[in-house]
């Protein structure tokens, strides 16, 4: 049966990723971003786009309506929109204060406000039953290394998905939060990624002796949205290699 997934983030990394593995099993896909020319470069096999700034509740209303008039229902919703604010303009000014409420700001408007405000506008179009909602957090969430920013807000996820969950258990209605390691081919590390040390350190830190691709989350998310999983549900689903365990 064709499926209808909206992926935010869905123009480049995992969300490119898994849109492709969406769109390969026969399923419609509309694909979401700040930057149209990303998502139209991003060339998935018979996929729909729309450039919103999901942390901006005026396009998100936009999208609410994109979405009522080309799918109707949503079967998979997948919030791989945020990162670091690599792509934001610095802040103005010399204070530091100044600096860290931007940095803190940005990182939970990417991060927290996309997901919050995409979700609450599709969620009255959620299949029931059957509807899947999925989302990225990541690593840092359980280790604060890093950005700290960025891992506060990819943990601050973790308690509104097991809400969400509660909420839509009731109409047939999964909600998950898969949390990467280090996935190499992103934008997430800026456009000249990690140096070759660093990537080793990460390597060396995995029970497998490898660093993550896209294609491996994506495909653990792929299988959150099948039927197999249709009883799994307000779970943190690691996938690192074994870097960070389960808690």
């Amino acid at each position: 049966m064709t499926r209808n997934v909206v992926i935010s983030g869905g123009g480049t990394g995992i969300g490119l990723a898994a849109a492709r593995t969406f769109a390969a099993d026969g399923d419609r896909v509309l694909l979401l971003g700040r930057r149209g020319d990303v998502l139209e470069r991003a060339a998935v096999p018979g996929a729909l786009t729309y450039a919103a700034d999901l942390a901006d509740p005026a396009d998100v209303r936009g999208v609410a309506g994109f979405v009522g008039r080309e799918f109707g229902a949503v079967d998979v919703l997948i919030h791989s929109a945020g990162g670091n604010g690599l792509l934001e303009p610095p802040a103005g000014g010399d204070d530091p204060l100044d600096a860290v409420a931007r940095h803190w700001t940005v990182n939970f408007r990417l991060n927290v406000l996309t997901a919050v405000l995409l979700t609450e506008a599709l969620r009255d179009r959620l299949a029931e039953p059957g509807g899947r909602v999925l989302f990225l957090s990541s690593i840092a969430a359980y280790r604060g290394s890093g950005q700290v920013a960025y891992a506060a807000a990819k943990a601050g996820l973790h308690p509104y998905a097991h809400d969400l969950a509660r909420r839509l258990g009731p109409h047939g209605i999964t909600v998950n939060v898969v949390a990467p390691g280090y996935v190499e081919d992103t934008a997430f590390f800026g456009a000249d990624g990690v140096d070759e040390e660093h990537r080793a350190r990460l390597a060396a830190e995995t029970s497998t002796g490898r660093v993550g691709t896209p294609g491996d989350v994506a495909a653990t998310l792929h299988w959150l949205a099948s039927p197999g999983a249709a009883h799994i549900t307000s779970q943190i689903i690691q996938v690192n290699g074994g870097a960070e365990r389960g808690h």
